[in-house]
């Protein structure tokens, strides 16, 4: 019995990589400034973490999503 299951390809873009890191790097930033008190940074940190989600979008909308014209997949 064989089921061949597609790889949906979540995440496996320079668009999806970029966002990630962008977000993670905010909640990196966002979490060292709720520890030392500074809600300006929090928020600052909360306000780069939409940025990245942004940045993916527009990524992935100028080709560099999954299945994008500037995307090329590298076989496994």
């Amino acid at each position: 019995m064989s089921h061949d299951i597609a790889e949906p390809g979540h995440g496996h873009s320079p668009a999806a990589w970029t966002a990630v890191v962008i977000m993670l790097v905010a909640v990196a930033i966002g979490t060292t400034a709720y520890f030392f008190d500074l809600p300006w940074l929090v928020w600052a940190s909360a306000g780069l973490l939409v940025v990245g989600a942004i940045v993916g979008w527009i990524m992935a909308r100028i080709g560099y999503g999954v299945g994008g014209a500037k995307y090329t997949s590298k076989g496994h």
